[in-house]
């Protein structure tokens, strides 16, 4: 994939779900491009529509509405239709993830939570956890289990695993949330670092200091991308 394609587009992209009788829309028809290693921030308060896009450029759920490309795939529109299968497959291959909640195993090693992907699926590579582990600074802590590890340390441990099967794009849903100022920065610091090596980073945040490291910000509200 060259530097000028787009690893995402989406195009009037919808989202509404059932409550009861009503169809509330949570997205109401975005336009959203992401080229190879860019840095999108997607900036808005709680409740705007970004952990939802991200679900859905994710391939975690299907939109209602418009067209939706993920790194070549035509995963909705034009009479797309992937099924259960073909849509956890692309999330293993071209998709990373990152939440505010670290979901590290407790009785596993960083090691071990940094294979899970792998895990799943009855395989090991332990040079590489062990590779992006050096590279997020957790050298000193591979056999250490997530109680023994600070906020940040288990963000580090959750990135490397997101990592695990070199996806095409990270989707980051608040990383930052749980952390404090100074292990906050540290992490954007780690994430710059990663897109300067050309990852492709969409990450959802409320906070705007996050937006300075992005070399692009969109704003979402109501379901809808906005003028800042």
């Amino acid at each position: 994939m060259s530097s000028n394609d787009h690893v995402v587009e989406a195009i009037d992209l919808q989202k509404s779900y059932r409550v009861g009788k009503r169809s509330v829309p949570a997205l109401r028809g975005i336009d959203l491009s992401l080229r190879a290693s860019e840095f999108v921030v997607l900036l808005g308060p709680s409740g705007a529509g970004k952990t939802t896009t991200l679900n859905l450029v994710g391939c975690l759920d299907r939109p209602t509405g418009g067209r939706l490309t993920v790194a070549g795939n035509q995963v909705y529109g034009d009479g797309a239709y992937l099924s259960e299968g073909q849509l956890d497959a692309l999330r293993r291959e071209h998709v990373g993830f990152v939440f505010a909640d670290f979901y590290l195993l407790p009785t596993l090693t960083a090691m071990e939570n940094a294979q899970l992907p792998l895990l799943w699926r009855d395989q090991r590579d332990p040079q590489r956890a062990r590779e992006l582990l050096e590279r997020v600074g957790l050298a000193h802590r591979l056999t250490h289990r997530p109680t023994e590890l600070s906020g940040g340390e288990m963000q580090r441990v959750a990135i490397a695993r997101a990592l695990i099967n070199q996806p095409t794009v990270l989707l980051a849903d608040e990383p930052t949330g749980n952390l404090d100022t100074r292990t906050r920065d540290e992490i954007l610091s780690l994430l710059r670092d990663l897109n300067d090596d050309g990852l492709t980073i969409l990450l959802t945040t409320h906070d705007t200091d996050l937006a300075k490291c992005a070399t692009r910000v969109l704003h979402i509200r109501d379901g809808l991308l906005v003028e800042a």
